[in-house]
């Protein structure tokens, strides 16, 4: 199949990008970065410089195949990493719009690689434990009610790929802050330090420069791994909890 890219190329976070036309044959069997691979052994053949873009795992676990493909983020299909798309899902002499997420919180890296450090500013921020919790045998002696180990299991399902941020008009990072303080608020494990974590990860996010959230739903839309806003509303309260213990 005959496939048409129009791909975003910037060689720095402070250079003015572009939209630069390429075209590549590949095969509905291809993955999606796999059909990248083709476009930049063609490029290196021919002594250009290939497309920069983020990669890992290509199992849908890392998150790092961050992508706006045709204006959504890891591309048409629900609950999925730009790495599980395949050339199936388009046609022959069909045109694919490639960009990097779009965000003043992301600043672009080179072509379609972007710097999500602010994430993990805000993980470091409180989210994780930081009290001794035991060993695995004590923690999991521990009884939990299997509805609330689902959930908290959901929220911890988010990979921190910035799908959310991207999808999201203001650039909102709420559903992935959520996500943090949720799953582990919801266990007793992170009890000690609940109020201090939520206080500390939204002020890390508010200072990374992100959005604020206005229930657009957007980021959970385009959340590969389908976390619901019902994570956002969890936050608020934790918040709104936090600030009036401390007053």
């Amino acid at each position: 199949m005959h496939i048409k890219l129009k791909i975003w190329r910037q060689t720095g976070p402070d250079k003015e990008g572009y939209f630069e036309p390429h075209e590549v044959e590949a095969n509905e069997h291809m993955s999606f970065l796999e059909m990248l691979d083709v476009l930049n052994e063609e490029l290196l053949a021919a002594g250009k410089e290939p497309v920069a873009f983020d990669h890992d795992c290509r199992e849908g676990i890392c998150g790092a195949c961050s992508m706006v493909i045709d204006g959504r983020p890891h591309g048409p299909r629900d609950g999925t990493t730009t790495c599980q798309l395949h050339m199936r899902e388009y046609h022959d002499g069909q045109e694919i719009v490639i960009e990097p997420w779009r965000a003043s919180a992301f600043p672009v890296i080179r072509d379609l690689v972007v710097d999500r450090r602010a994430f993990d500013r805000i993980q470091h921020a409180g989210g994780y434990i930081s009290v001794s919790t035991g060993a695995a045998p004590d923690a999991n002696a521990i009884p939990i009610g299997k509805r609330t180990a689902d959930e908290a299991f959901d929220y911890a399902a988010c990979i921190g790929c910035g799908a959310c941020v991207a999808a999201c008009p203001n650039a909102s990072a709420m559903l992935f802050v959520a996500s943090k303080v949720a799953h582990l608020s919801l266990l007793p494990q992170g009890e000690v330090e609940r109020k201090d974590r939520v206080r500390n990860m939204v002020t890390a996010m508010d200072e990374a420069g992100f959005g604020g959230c206005t229930n657009h739903g957007e980021c959970s839309a385009a959340c590969p791994k389908n976390i619901s806003v019902d994570a956002i509303s969890l936050l608020n309260r934790e918040y709104m909890r936090a600030g009036f213990a401390r007053d």
